[in-house]
């Protein structure tokens, strides 16, 4: 755990204007600590490769230092966690992110440590399509336990993150504004629930103003704590086209769902999947199978036997087939078995939550 004073030095470098999180970061590896900046005289620090005149021009160090102290004692009042870039608590996804915030706060009762982490983001303005789209995919992935992490915005974010306290998975809950507050307002009755299971995290302080830009920024904290990002509806433009984007900057993985090209609501997706920017996600299987999850290693309980009398014709089919060959691929078994590859995919998935059948590297799949 850094000191009180660590925090102080790094909350009042957030404040000194046109200095960013990359360059912070820059000072802090070079000098070796945020307190060690304020010792150094501003004319060295400018002499620092990658850190300009102008990135320090408005740097006062006792005023950004009282702005800290006073922040300090908000978080000392609202048992708020403060996780610094360098350290073990910090979101792991974020540590490979050069832009991301050096501090960033947290409350509630989570585990980062969660292997599977994605982030489902869409318009606010969700269709019943979208909203359902959103919950099966919520449901089918529930064997995996994954974290769950979206903006808690109008339409697909909130529908995402009900739908994982429904299945009693974490979720996770990105905010563009400080502790302080709540937006949307009628969004407040689901934080208590998030609280126990999951977590509100931002950057922002409880004296930064409310700021539309703020969603901007916000979003690479959702692209950036997450392996996937999955796309639900979207206009030709909007935020959640920005998290795709963002997410692919740092070379994760998108996935989009595909709709109809008159639908208005589904263009911003059927794009993301026409330039090759989002892969196809037709359903969970593609997700776990484009991704190289392996449900097997996430059931709790062991396999019944009654699961083998429990399978439709397309299940069977490929099972047998499977017990029969010691390993295939995908695209192999979709062939012999006479199947379309994303019905394939599904069915794999459907054998996998059956304890039937096991991914293995390369793409293969085996019989358990």
């Amino acid at each position: 755990m850094f000191s009180k004073n660590e925090l102080r030095c790094l909350l009042a470098l957030q404040r000194v204007p046109n200095l960013g999180d990359a360059s912070i970061k820059k000072l802090i590896n070079h000098i070796g600590s945020a307190e060690g900046i304020f010792k150094e005289k501003i004319r060295d620090l400018q002499k620092i490769e990658g850190i300009s005149a102008f990135r320090l021009k408005d740097f006062s160090p006792k005023i950004v230092l009282d702005e800290a102290e006073e922040e300090l004692k908000f978080i000392a009042e609202n048992n708020i966690r403060c996780h610094h870039f360098l350290e073990s608590e910090y979101p792991a996804g974020l540590k490979h992110c050069i832009d991301s915030p050096i501090v960033i706060f947290s409350k509630g009762n989570f585990n980062l440590n969660n292997k599977y982490v994605i982030s489902i983001v869409g318009t606010r303005n969700a269709t019943s399509h979208g909203k359902k789209a959103c919950e099966t995919l919520i449901s089918e992935l529930a064997p995996l336990k994954p974290v769950i992490v979206s903006g808690f915005a109008y339409g697909i974010d909130i529908v995402a993150h009900k739908a994982a306290l429904k299945q009693g998975l974490q979720t996770i809950v990105c905010l563009a504004h400080g502790l302080n507050q709540i937006y949307p307002k009628t969004h407040y009755k689901y934080v208590p629930q998030i609280l126990e299971n999951g977590a509100l995290f931002t950057e922002f302080w409880s004296s930064d103003p409310f700021d539309r830009t703020n969603f901007l920024k916000r979003n690479r904290i959702i692209a950036g704590m997450s392996e996937a990002t999955v796309v639900i509806e979207s206009a030709e433009k909007g935020g959640s086209l920005v998290t795709a984007d963002i997410a692919n900057s740092y070379n994760r993985d998108v996935f989009a769902m595909p709709g109809r090209t008159t639908d208005a609501l589904s263009r911003g997706c059927n794009n993301l999947i026409k330039t090759q920017q989002a892969h196809l996600l037709s359903s969970a299987a593609d997700l776990v199978y484009l991704m190289g999850w392996d449900l097997d290693k996430k059931r709790e309980t062991p396999v019944q036997t009654e699961l083998f009398f429990n399978l439709n014709e397309e299940e069977e089919r490929v099972y047998n087939f499977l017990r029969d060959n010691e390993k295939e691929l995908l695209d192999h078994i979709s062939i012999k078995c006479k199947l379309p590859s994303h019905k394939t995919a599904t069915v794999l998935f459907n054998l996998e939550i059956k304890g039937l059948v096991r991914p293995l590297p390369g793409k293969l799949f085996q019989v358990t």
